[in-house]
């Protein structure tokens, strides 16, 4: 059957109307302003009512490394009360000789897990002032990488200072150890699991004289210090008198290396 009706526009002998078109720009319009209603929404859910921006709860990266270190201090502390106490019970009654134990002293000693005190000498590396300029002529004007102390003069430092016949060596407040790793990350001192700022400071117990001259040899801190004398890197030696460096606390158990088969 059919309608008795054609339907307006769709009768013979007329044409179909065309289908009705949105123009572009509005088509993109809707899209961006509905993508921006889902932004903020998400923004919105995520936030749950607080700043984003000045939430003290969201810790930046450097606020989580100063957490970390300080963490790591405070288990150093504990780990070397622990050690005072296990070592409190083995000398109660251990059933070692005169000798082993001798032997064992001399051991720890050269581990420098033992205090040791004598003359010292103590190294303070600092920042260049961050407006720098060059003080000799011929010289280039800083660059901000020359303004800044770097591992490899910490480095220079404290293999200058054991080639000077060292018995210890503090950096900051630790004691440095065969497996201790001197390493710099932007800036900042990562020692043994804790972060330090500059200044620098590295205390060695020996023979001053013998520790200075070796510092004057070293080619490495020669050559830091042209950068002292023409960017005003810092550098401060200075003898300390009699000192009494603490013995290494943290851990002496190896977790990366493995026996060669």
């Amino acid at each position: 059957m059919s309608n008795s009706a054609d339907s307006p526009g769709t009768g013979p002998g007329t044409e179909p109307a065309p289908a009705r078109r949105f123009p572009p720009v509005r088509i993109l319009t809707v899209a961006v302003f509905a993508l921006a209603g889902l932004i903020f929404f998400t923004s919105f859910d995520t936030a749950k009512g607080t700043n984003i921006r000045t939430d003290t709860s969201l810790l930046k990266l450097s606020d989580l490394i100063q957490e970390r270190s300080r963490k790591n201090k405070e288990l150093d502390e504990s780990n070397a009360a622990l050690r005072d106490d296990v070592e409190s019970l083995a000398e109660s009654d251990d059933g070692s000789t005169s000798a082993q134990d001798r032997r064992l002293t001399g051991l720890e000693k050269a581990a420098g897990t033992q205090p040791v005190k004598g003359e010292a000498v103590t190294v303070t590396l600092n920042d260049a002032p961050p407006n720098a300029t060059a003080k000799l002529p011929g010289y280039p004007e800083p660059q901000p990488d020359y303004l800044v102390i770097h591992q490899q003069d910490l480095q220079a430092v404290v293999n200058a200072l054991w080639n000077g016949g060292a018995q210890g060596i503090k950096v900051m407040d630790q004691r440095l150890i065969s497996t201790s790793a001197v390493r710099c990350v932007g800036n900042t001192l990562i020692l043994q699991g804790r972060v330090y700022s500059p200044p620098y400071k590295i205390t060695a117990v020996g023979d001053p004289d013998r520790l200075k001259k070796a510092l004057a040899d070293s080619p490495a801190i020669q050559n830091y210090m042209v950068y002292v004398n023409v960017y005003g890197l810092g550098w401060k030696v200075t003898e300390n008198g009699a000192v009494t460096l603490p013995g290494y606390s943290g851990t002496v158990d190896l977790h990366y290396a493995q026996p060669v088969v």
